[in-house]
């Protein structure tokens, strides 16, 4: 059975740090670049960083570029999202997200997302 399961949201200060955390179970892990997503209210779901497999590239989206770190540790098969110099605009559920491309389609796993925010 697969588990996907964020944590480390809250409530924090604008200028304040979180780190959140997506524990994985019941696939393979290693196998599966992960992402984090996340859904302000009245929004659409915007992914905000990925990381590859063994490479372990990462990308972002542009909001966040040099105050947001995702890693992953395989052996753990845990991912992170290290926030930093947070804002009022970073306000939303933040989703861990792991896709596997399966030769003509992608496997995707989700969970149930954590709330963040940033308030004064």
């Amino acid at each position: 059975q697969v588990h996907v399961v964020e944590s480390g949201g809250g409530l924090v200060q604008p200028g304040g740090s979180l780190r959140l955390s997506c524990a994985t179970s019941g696939f393979r892990f290693s196998t599966y670049a992960m992402r984090w997503y996340r859904q302000a209210p009245g929004k659409e779901r915007e992914l905000v960083a990925g990381i590859g497999t063994i490479s372990q590239i990462t990308n972002y989206a542009d909001s966040v570029k040099g105050r947001f770190t995702i890693s992953r540790d395989n052996a753990k098969n845990t991912v992170y999202l290290q926030m930093n110099s947070l804002k009022p605009e970073d306000t939303a559920v933040y989703y861990c997200n792991a896709r596997r491309f399966m030769g003509w389609y992608n496997n995707d796993y989700w969970g149930q997302g954590t709330q963040v925010t940033v308030s004064s």
